[in-house]
């Protein structure tokens, strides 16, 4: 019996274990279940980590502007160094894309985000090593957003839970009710509050209980590049054509969305070296010439936890079975959102409500009430 089971223990269900274990108005237990202890397969330990402002939601700005004050103080919080690097975002746009790039820019300083305009000349000046080349408009975030070490950040959540009492358990959940949980091992743990915080695995977790969770899996290849000129300092760079890069120490990180018709759910989780080739590449070398020398030294693929319905968190309780709690199908945003949000559930949990970000916009009842949430900047 635990008062709160969460399966998944990833950055954001260790995140609300952290935050449940550290709130001295919650006084049950806790226990995390999590299939693989070494996290070898993790989106959070297979994620670029990095967290930025610029959304067209004001939500996510909310959560992300929570995310990076956390990153900062991890230090004292969690003691861990998270390597937290701030040099901005930077949103290419063509001509068509340019309409939406200044909506989201109005919204973005409607909330006060610290966020820049840059025409083609302005953009060369600024960062004199890319090139402006079918560029209409950038948008460059001067300050709150960059990168950082997600993987040192999940592993500081678990650790922190842990040190606070929560109990981690290796095994993998086969059954689900409102009230219980079926191991693998055989075991059943009953609890009063079930959260399903699995990341890309949530809807299949979900499913065992009849429920429909509209999220699944999706492949992403990153590589590793280096490149023989050095540049100076850029940001993380997105490309109209969706290929993003960014430093990486001495190195740079690249990917991109592929292509369609080729991103099923729950692929093999091996690096499509074609994508480099044929549609990462050629982009960085139109966008920075000197990349155009670019060597990869090694790749990765990680699962991203793809919303099908609209891209954007699935938080909030279930709306016929209280006891479950959704925190799920952030689309790529999780590792940044993992703070405020599970500051956001464990008040949830503890107060019945939330106290200092307001998720209901995000709860399943949009799902089912067919009102999805727009997010313009999906990356």
């Amino acid at each position: 019996m635990a008062d709160v089971v969460i399966i998944g223990g990833g950055v954001m269900g260790s995140s609300i274990a952290y935050h449940l274990k550290s709130d001295p108005h919650f006084i049950g237990s806790v226990a995390v279940i999590e299939r693989d202890p070494t996290y070898a397969r993790a989106s959070s330990a297979l994620s670029a980590s990095s967290i930025r402002q610029q959304f067209s939601t004001p939500l996510n700005i909310h959560l992300s502007r929570f995310g990076i004050g956390f990153l900062r103080s991890a230090a004292k919080t969690l003691e861990v160094d998270l390597g937290l690097k701030e040099p901005g975002y930077l949103f290419l746009a063509s001509s068509a894309g340019e309409a939406v790039l200044r909506a989201n820019y109005a919204i973005q300083k409607g909330e006060g985000c610290s966020v820049e305009l840059l025409d083609p000349a302005a953009l060369v000046r600024r960062f004199p090593a890319m090139s402006a080349v079918g560029v209409a408009l950038a948008s460059h975030g001067t300050a709150n957003e960059g990168w950082f070490d997600g993987p040192a950040l999940m592993q500081a959540f678990r650790r922190k839970a842990r040190e606070l009492g929560a109990e981690y358990v290796a095994d993998e959940v086969v059954g689900l009710a409102p009230d219980a949980v079926t191991l693998s091992s055989g075991g059943r743990v009953e609890a009063r509050t079930i959260v399903i915080a699995a990341g890309p695995w949530s809807g299949e977790v979900a499913a065992l209980a009849g429920i429909a969770l509209p999220v699944e899996p999706r492949r992403r290849s990153v590589f590793v590049f280096d490149c023989r000129e050095r540049l100076p300092p850029l940001p993380l760079t997105i490309d109209p054509s969706g290929v993003w890069f960014r430093p990486e120490g001495r190195f740079y990180l690249a990917g991109t969305t592929p292509a369609e018709g080729n991103d099923p759910p729950g692929a093999l989780l091996e690096v499509q070296h074609q994508e480099w080739d044929d549609m990462v590449w050629p982009v960085l070398a139109e966008r920075v010439p000197a990349f155009e020398a670019a060597k990869v030294g090694r790749s990765w693929a990680g699962y991203y936890e793809y919303n099908t319905f609209d891209q954007n968190g699935i938080v909030g309780r279930h709306p016929e079975h209280e006891s479950l709690i959704f925190a799920t199908g952030f689309s790529g945003h999780g590792i940044q959102q993992s703070p405020a949000v599970g500051r956001a559930v464990a008040e949830l949990i503890a107060y019945g409500s939330y106290r200092t970000l307001d998720l209901l916009p995000f709860s399943y009842e949009r799902i089912s009430a067919g009102r999805p949430i727009r997010e313009l900047n999906v990356v």
